[in-house]
C-alpha cells in the first residue's frame, strides 16, 4: 500500500525561519512555480513524515498578518479563501521565532480562526538560553488549544516531534475564537453578518469584507456592511487589540524573557553597521567586495564554459557534413545556449553571496541604513536589493521587487533596474575601454581603464535614482507607502538554505533568460545567413572583385563571408538603418551589432566578430585588434576612436536591450504597456545621449 499523503502548508512572519524548516523538511524535494494567475512564486517539496505517511509541504510567502499589504502576502489570503483549491491544506503549521513570539502570535491566531487544524513551532529553540527566555509549553498549549513544539530548523532539533504532529493532526482541535472577538467588537453588526451568510464562518464573512474579496453574489449579500470603511477599520484596529490582549494573558503564564540574563552582541554590531556614517563605509566596502569577487572568481569557469561550447561548435562542425542543420546548430542553437550558460559562474556567485548576507541577518540592516537616501527619489530601503541584485542579471533582480508592499515603488523600481549595469554590459564595456582608454595609472595606483567602468557602474545607479525621481513625480498613482522591516538576529549562514537558494534562483534565470534568447539567436541566424537573389552571387562577384589578388583559401572565404553578410537580411536591415546611427558615429556593420544585440547586449561583441570575417576567432584579444584596425573610409581615420567608442558606452549604458528583461517586466506588471513605455523610453534616452556624446566629442 502507498503511503497517504497529507497537505500541510508552512506560514509566518518574515525571518523567522520558515524556509530553513521548509529546506530542512524537503531538502531538494521541492519546485517552484507559480500560483494560478499571478506572479508569485509557489515553492512545494515532499516530505516523508514515517513509513506510512508522507506531506506535500507549501512554503507559503512571508507574512506579518492574514490582511495582505504586498503581492506575496496576498497569496496566504487566496489560498486559505479557497478550501476547494487542490493543495488547500490538511494542517497548517505556523512558524514562530521564540524571541518575537508575542507578534508571531497575531499571526497564529488570525491562522487558527480560519478552522484549519494548526500546529506553533517556535524556532531557534537552540538560542532560548542564550537570549534570557525560557517557555513552559504545557501551559502554552492549553492557552492556544494546539500543539507547540519547539525546534531548531538549522540544528535538526524537534524535526521528529514536528513530522510526528503533523501525521496525527486529525488529533487536533479546529479552534476559533473569533465570536468571542466579535463580542466585544459589536455583537449586532456581527450578528447581522452572520445571518446573510449561515453556511459560512464568521471569520471567513469578515475577511471577505475587509479584503474586498468575494463573489459576485457575496458582493451583492455583503452590499450592507462594505460602504462604511471607516468603521471596517475601525473595527480592524479593535480586533487586533483584542488578539493582543488574549495572547498577553496566555504568554504571562507560559513565556519569560528575561533580557538580564542574554548574552547578546545584536545591540553592539546594530550600532555599527546602521552608523550614519560608519554603516554606509562598510556597505561600500561590502559592495566592492562583492563587485571584486564576481569578476576573480567567474573568470576560470566563465573561460572553461566558453571552451566546451568552441570545443562543442568545432565537434559538430567536424562530424557533420556541409549543410543548414549543422549551420543552425553551430552558429545558432549553440551561440545561443552559450550565450546564456557562460554568465551562469557570474549569477550564481551573485546570489550565492547576497544569499550570505541575507542568512546572516546583515541585508536587512542595509535596507534600513538606505531607508532615509531613497525615500528622497520616491523609493523605500526595499528597493536597494533589487538595484544590487541587477548588477549581476536585471531578470531575477525585478522578480525581488515583489516584497515592496507599495505598488507605486514596486512598479518604479521595475522600471529603473535595467539602468544598473549588468554583466551582459561587461563584454562590450571591456573591449571598448581596451581599446579607447589608455592602460594607464592615476595617482600612481588607480587604473584609469578601471575608473572608467567604475565609473559607468556609478553612471547607471544615478541615472536609476533620477529617472525614479522623476517617475515618482509624474506618475499618477494612488499607493499606500509605510516602511516596515524585520531586524533578524545575527546568524551564521546555513550552507544548506544557502545553496539552494542559489541552485533554484540560478536555474529561474537561466530558464527565463534562455527561452528568450534561443529563439531570437536562431532568428538572428537564419537572418545572417540568407537573403535575396545578390546574396547567392556574393561569391561570384568577389571573385570578380579580386581576380588579380593572390588570397590564400581561408583569405578568400573570409572576404565572401564579409560580402554575404553584407547582403544578407540583417546586412540589409543595417544598411537601412546607417542613416540613423550615422549621427552617432556608427556605420551600418555597428548598426547590425544594435540589432542582434536587443536579444541580449553581450551578443554585440560576437556580432562584430562576424562581421568582421574573423570566422571562428572568439579570443577578444584578435577581435580587438581588428576593431583598432578598423578605418572609415570616409575619413580615413579610424573607426573606434574616443567620440565613437564613448558614445557606444552611454548607449549601452541607458538602450534597454534585453528581450528577457522585457518579457519579465510584461510578466510582473501583467501589462504590456509598462515594458513598452520601458522599451521606448530609455531608447530615446540612450539615443540622445550617444548622439550629443559623438557630437561634443568628435
Amino acid at each position: 500500500m502507498g503511503k497517504r499523503t497529507i497537505q500541510v502548508s508552512l506560514i509566518g512572519n518574515p525571518n523567522t525561519g520558515k524556509t530553513s524548516l521548509f529546506n530542512r523538511l524537503t531538502g531538494l524535494n521541492q519546485k517552484v512555480g507559480n500560483y494560478p494567475g499571478i506572479t508569485v512564486d509557489k515553492k512545494q517539496g515532499s516530505c516523508s513524515l514515517s513509513s506510512t505517511g508522507k506531506a506535500t509541504i507549501t512554503d507559503l510567502p512571508g507574512t506579518y498578518s492574514i490582511n495582505p499589504t504586498s503581492v506575496d502576502e496576498s497569496v496566504v489570503l487566496k489560498v486559505l479563501q479557497d478550501p476547494s483549491h487542490l493543495n488547500y491544506p490538511d494542517v497548517m503549521v505556523v512558524v514562530a521565532d521564540a524571541e518575537n513570539l508575542k507578534r508571531n502570535l497575531l499571526l497564529f491566531t488570525q491562522v487558527q480562526d480560519i478552522g484549519v487544524p494548526t500546529i506553533l513551532a517556535i524556532n531557534m529553540a537552540d538560542q532560548m538560553d542564550k537570549k534570557g527566555i525560557s517557555i513552559d509549553v504545557a501551559k502554552l498549549e492549553q492557552g492556544l488549544e494546539t500543539k507547540v513544539i519547539l525546534i531548531s530548523a538549522k540544528k535538526n532539533e524537534g524535526i521528529k516531534e514536528l513530522k510526528s504532529a503533523i501525521e496525527n493532526y486529525e488529533e487536533l482541535k479546529s479552534v476559533s475564537d473569533f465570536q468571542e472577538v466579535a463580542k466585544k467588537i459589536d455583537s449586532s453588526f456581527y450578528e447581522d453578518l452572520q445571518r446573510v451568510r449561515k453556511e459560512e464562518s464568521l471569520y471567513h464573512l469578515w475577511l471577505c469584507i475587509t479584503q474586498q474579496s468575494f463573489g459576485t453574489t457575496q458582493k451583492a449579500e455583503l452590499s450592507d456592511f462594505i460602504d462604511d470603511v471607516s468603521k471596517i477599520k475601525k473595527y480592524q484596529h479593535k480586533e487586533t487589540i483584542y488578539r493582543y490582549q488574549k495572547i498577553n494573558s496566555i504568554l504571562k503564564e507560559s513565556y519569560v524573557l528575561d533580557r538580564s540574563k542574554a548574552k547578546d552582541l545584536r545591540a553592539k554590531l546594530d550600532k555599527v553597521f546602521t552608523h550614519k556614517i560608519f554603516g554606509y563605509v562598510i556597505f561600500v566596502g561590502v559592495l566592492s567586495l562583492i563587485f571584486q569577487s564576481i569578476f576573480s572568481w567567474a573568470s576560470v569557469p566563465m573561460d572553461f564554459i566558453d571552451e566546451i561550447f568552441g570545443s562543442l561548435s568545432e565537434g559538430v562542425k567536424e562530424n557533420m557534413s556541409e549543410g543548414i542543420l549543422p549551420d543552425l546548430i553551430t552558429d545558432g542553437i549553440i551561440p545561443g545556449i552559450g550565450g546564456v550558460v557562460i554568465f551562469i559562474p557570474q549569477i550564481a556567485i551573485l546570489f550565492f553571496l547576497i544569499a550570505v548576507l541575507e542568512e546572516s541577518g546583515y541585508m536587512s540592516r542595509v535596507v534600513f541604513l538606505m531607508d532615509k537616501i531613497m525615500r528622497r527619489f520616491g523609493l523605500s530601503g526595499k528597493s536597494v536589493i533589487p538595484l544590487i541584485s541587477g548588477t549581476a542579471c536585471a531578470v531575477p533582480a525585478i522578480m525581488a521587487a515583489r516584497t515592496i508592499s507599495s505598488w507605486k515603488e514596486r512598479l518604479i523600481t521595475i522600471l529603473i533596474t535595467p539602468f544598473t549595469t549588468c554583466s551582459a554590459r561587461l563584454p562590450v564595456y571591456a573591449i571598448l575601454i581596451a581599446i579607447i582608454i589608455p592602460n594607464t595609472k592615476v595617482f600612481g595606483f588607480f587604473n584609469l581603464q578601471g575608473l572608467t567602468l567604475l565609473g559607468l557602474y556609478f553612471l547607471g545607479f544615478a541615472t536609476a535614482l533620477l529617472a525614479a525621481f522623476i517617475l515618482h513625480r509624474t506618475l499618477k498613482i494612488k499607493s499606500k507607502s509605510f516602511f516596515v522591516i524585520e531586524m533578524p538576529e545575527y546568524k551564521i549562514p546555513s550552507l544548506k538554505n544557502v545553496l539552494i537558494t542559489v541552485v533554484e534562483k540560478t536555474k529561474s534565470f537561466v530558464l527565463e533568460a534562455g527561452k528568450i534568447i534561443l529563439p531570437i539567436s536562431i532568428l538572428l541566424w537564419f537572418l545572417a545567413t540568407h537573403g535575396p537573389s545578390s546574396y547567392h552571387k556574393a561569391e561570384e562577384d568577389v571573385k570578380k572583385e579580386i581576380v588579380s589578388s593572390n588570397l590564400s583559401t581561408e583569405e578568400l572565404e573570409q572576404k565572401v563571408a564579409s560580402k554575404k553578410l553584407e547582403r544578407s537580411y540583417i546586412g540589409i536591415a543595417g544598411k537601412t538603418i546607417e542613416p540613423v546611427v550615422k549621427p552617432l558615429g556608427y556605420d551600418w556593420k555597428i548598426g547590425i551589432g544594435l540589432i542582434t544585440s536587443f536579444a541580449a547586449r553581450e551578443v554585440f561583441v560576437g556580432t562584430l566578430a562576424t562581421i568582421y570575417s574573423i570566422e571562428g576567432v572568439e579570443d577578444e584579444g584578435t577581435i580587438k585588434e581588428r576593431m583598432e584596425a578598423e578605418i572609415n573610409p570616409q575619413t580615413g581615420k579610424k573607426r573606434f576612436n574616443f567620440a565613437t567608442g564613448m558614445s557606444l558606452m552611454i548607449f549601452y549604458a541607458f538602450a534597454m536591450q534585453c528581450m528577457a528583461t522585457l518579457a519579465i517586466v510584461k510578466r510582473e506588471t501583467n501589462s504590456w504597456k509598462w515594458p513598452l513605455i520601458q522599451l521606448f523610453g530609455m531608447g530615446a534616452l540612450a539615443y540622445i545621449s550617444a548622439l550629443l556624446t559623438f557630437q561634443i566629442l568628435q
